[in-house]
């Protein structure tokens, strides 16, 4: 029964780093994007469009929902590891 609860939370713990890595990822790819559009809207001396403004703007909004599942998967993983730790503990007073 314990293996069997071992193996589910290695298996999930797993699938949060995959989704981390792949979130984080995807984080570095938007911030260099924006980065790039930045720099060409400040080496153009032409005036902004307000399409350019709303791609900005949506690719802002894009980082910071990442940014947010980032810290919600960091503080499910926070919590999974203090319910780890509390069965253990319950385990090792049992015996």
């Amino acid at each position: 029964m314990a293996t069997s609860c071992s193996f589910r939370i290695t298996r999930t713990a797993e699938d949060l780093a995959q989704t981390l890595t792949a979130i984080s990822q995807r984080l570095v790819k938007l911030e260099q994007r924006i980065e790039t559009l930045e720099l060409t809207a400040s080496s153009s001396q032409v005036e902004q469009s307000d399409e350019e403004m709303t791609m900005l703007d949506g690719v802002d909004q894009l980082l910071e929902e990442c940014k947010g599942l980032l810290n919600t998967e960091k503080e499910e993983a926070q919590t999974d590891e203090l319910w780890i730790n509390q069965d253990e503990d319950h385990q090792n007073m049992a015996a």
